[in-house]
C-alpha cells in the first residue's frame, strides 16, 4: 500500500518575520496610546468608578496593571 504525505514545514524569509514583528509592535504602540488617550479624557469621579487613579493609566495602556 502506497502512502502520500502531503505535510510540508514551511518557514517565511528572515525579512518577512522582521516585517510582520514590526507591524505587531507598531500595532501594539498603537493599541496602548489609544487606550491611554481614552483613560486620559475621563474626569477623576470616572477613573474611580472603574477602580483607577490618574497614575494607573500607563499600567493599564501597557498591560501591566494588576
Amino acid at each position: 500500500m502506497a502512502v502520500i504525505s502531503n505535510s510540508r514545514t514551511f518557514s517565511l524569509p528572515t525579512s518577512l518575520r522582521f516585517i510582520g514583528a514590526l507591524f505587531a509592535s507598531v500595532a501594539t504602540w498603537n493599541d496602548a496610546r489609544v487606550t491611554r488617550k481614552a483613560l486620559s479624557k475621563l474626569t477623576n469621579r470616572e477613573l474611580d468608578d472603574l477602580g483607577l487613579c490618574r497614575s494607573d493609566i500607563d499600567s493599564v495602556a501597557r498591560g501591566t496593571f494588576r
